[in-house]
């Protein structure tokens, strides 16, 4: 079976290795990779700017699979479901799983990052992380897993109807966040440095405030808010200017959520940050349950699972493809088809 690897930043190896045996250690399940959603931390890894990473690496954590294979002890997958996969798990229980937080433990293992990835035609998993539906498409399943990246933050947030919520950056991490902010019933503005993205975002999350980053930002929000400021932030950049400019916008008593993140130290102004009385939250991954009510969200047509899927390219052609992604224009999201 063909296998491709990220070497080092910036170089790609084709392999042709064995494909895994079909007897499987007990709660494994043997996958065929249909689809593999190309996400942030891919690119980032390509251009060697990924913390937590090493080379080389099989990427791909975006995940639509269907199952060619179980051990005889696996119970909640058979063979020909198609599944989205979660791709965290921990093989050392810490004090965060203990303690329920799974997303975060201290020895979390993510596919394409700790351990090789999707990007290969067969592997083996543990069964108890995937998540079936056989009423979704290929490219819906591949989504879920950047889906759970927003619907986690939005959990994290706590955001009441009340609240106004400001999510920064329209890709894809932002336009999931966007749609479940949306189903809390709070108000929502998006925030971008792309006119084109906050189009697109306009049309797939239907949100009706959107501000250009690029403008006086704290004016805007006075004159889109009549003087009020947002009560929830939620950073979906990774970039360092964008992540501390939210503590100037949000509202007294207000919180910030992080769900980017970049390789550097996030300084911020101790009095106002006291002053303001804000909390600050990081989000990193998604639990377990998160893909089973995106999968449901998604079937009761709540959730926009595709709309931001703007480029695609063929597994064999990801050498000399991939690179090219970074001049795509109006890229939002692109997925690899195998």
């Amino acid at each position: 079976m063909k296998v491709v690897r990220l070497k080092e930043p910036g170089i790609w190896e084709t392999l042709d290795v064995e494909k895994p045996n079909s007897v499987l250690s007990s709660g494994e399940a043997l996958l065929k990779v249909k689809k593999i959603g190309v996400c942030g931390t891919d690119l980032h890894a390509f251009k060697g700017q990924q913390p937590f990473f090493n080379y080389p690496r099989i990427l791909g954590h975006e995940l639509a699979v269907e199952v060619v294979a179980v051990a005889d002890d696996v119970t909640n997958v058979t063979v020909g479901d198609k599944c989205s996969v979660e791709p965290y798990y921990n093989d050392i229980v810490g004090q965060a799983v203990r303690r329920g937080k799974t997303n975060c433990g201290e020895h979390l293992k993510v596919l394409g990052v700790h351990v090789d990835g999707g990007m290969q035609e067969y592997f083996v998993y543990p069964a108890e992380f995937l998540h079936a539906t056989n009423s979704l498409t290929d490219d819906q399943l591949a989504m879920i897993e950047p889906l759970a990246i927003g619907c986690h933050a939005v959990d994290r947030a706590d955001i009441k109807e009340d609240d106004i919520v400001l999510v920064i950056g329209a890709g894809p991490i932002g336009l999931g966040t966007i749609q479940f902010a949306q189903l809390k019933g709070a108000k929502v503005i998006a925030m971008d440095i792309d006119d084109a993205k906050l189009e697109k975002c306009r049309q797939i999350t239907n949100v009706k405030d959107t501000i250009n980053a690029t403008g006086d930002v704290e004016a805007e929000l006075a004159s889109l808010l009549n003087g009020d400021l947002p009560t929830v932030i939620l950073d979906a950049t990774g970039n360092a200017t964008s992540m501390m400019n939210t503590f100037k916008y949000a509202a007294a008593g207000g919180t910030i959520v992080f769900i980017g993140l970049f390789m550097g130290d996030v300084v911020f102004h101790d009095p106002s940050f006291h002053k303001k009385e804000l909390t600050l939250k990081a989000s990193r991954a998604a639990m377990g349950s998160d893909f089973g009510r995106i999968i449901r969200l998604i079937e009761a047509g709540k959730i926009d699972a595709t709309s931001f899927i703007t480029h695609r390219i063929k597994f064999d052609d990801i050498p000399t493809e991939f690179e090219k992604l970074y001049t795509k224009k109006n890229l939002i999201k692109a997925v690899i088809e195998l």
